[in-house]
């Protein structure tokens, strides 16, 4: 919901700055207008509706061809391609471990009655995108480079940051895997998956 925003770290009041026509419109704006209709059952039939605002997440069992910048950083180290990087890999990210994202989710649903949110969840740390490649070439082996292939599409985010302050107040909720952890035991399972079982997703140009 934030787009790129142009406060950060990004607090829950933030309203974000999102380009409402631009390629990545029906990404945040869809969630903005997810946001409105739950909160208007709440007001009008008093839907008891939780919401959170999730940042990267990743973990095992993720699909190797997803799009997103973790399986894709971890399925080319692995096969041994070159590392492909949008941009000059200044931009950050913060990625939250798995089950810590589920821990939270547990903590907001079974939270107090009259906190409804949005709450962030996501892990603090931030990471450059260029960070994130070389930590994925040194856990995983193989000596993949890593190389700026495209430039950063528009609208990216080039800074994202969660605040949890208020997750941790309301939820009494903080992440407690490293990047590093996270990383050794998703790479560890995409070594041991059979990657045949799995394919690029069809063009639709």
């Amino acid at each position: 919901v934030y787009g790129d925003p142009e406060v950060h770290p990004q607090t829950e009041d933030y309203r974000g700055c999102v380009n409402p026509i631009g390629i990545r419109a029906c990404y945040d704006e869809g969630k903005r207008a997810a946001e409105t209709l739950m909160f208007d059952y709440l007001r009008k039939h008093s839907v008891d509706v939780r919401v959170v605002r999730i940042f990267n997440t990743y973990g095992p069992r993720m699909h190797p061809y997803d799009g997103r910048v973790v399986s894709n950083f971890i399925r080319q180290a692995v096969q041994g391609e070159p590392i492909t990087i949008y941009g000059d890999g200044s931009q950050t990210r913060s990625f939250c471990y798995c089950d810590d994202l589920l821990d939270a989710m547990m903590a907001m649903m079974n939270g107090p009655e009259d906190f409804h949110g949005p709450v962030n969840i996501g892990n603090p740390g931030e990471f450059t995108i260029r960070e994130l490649g070389e930590l994925v070439v040194d856990i995983a082996g193989g000596g993949s480079e890593l190389v700026e292939a495209r430039p950063l599409p528009a609208d990216d985010p080039l800074q994202r940051k969660p605040d949890i302050s208020l997750a941790r107040r309301k939820l009494g909720w903080e992440p407690k895997i490293s990047l590093r952890e996270g990383l050794e035991r998703t790479i560890a399972w995409f070594k041991s998956a059979d990657m045949s079982q799995y394919r690029p997703p069809t063009p639709n140009y």
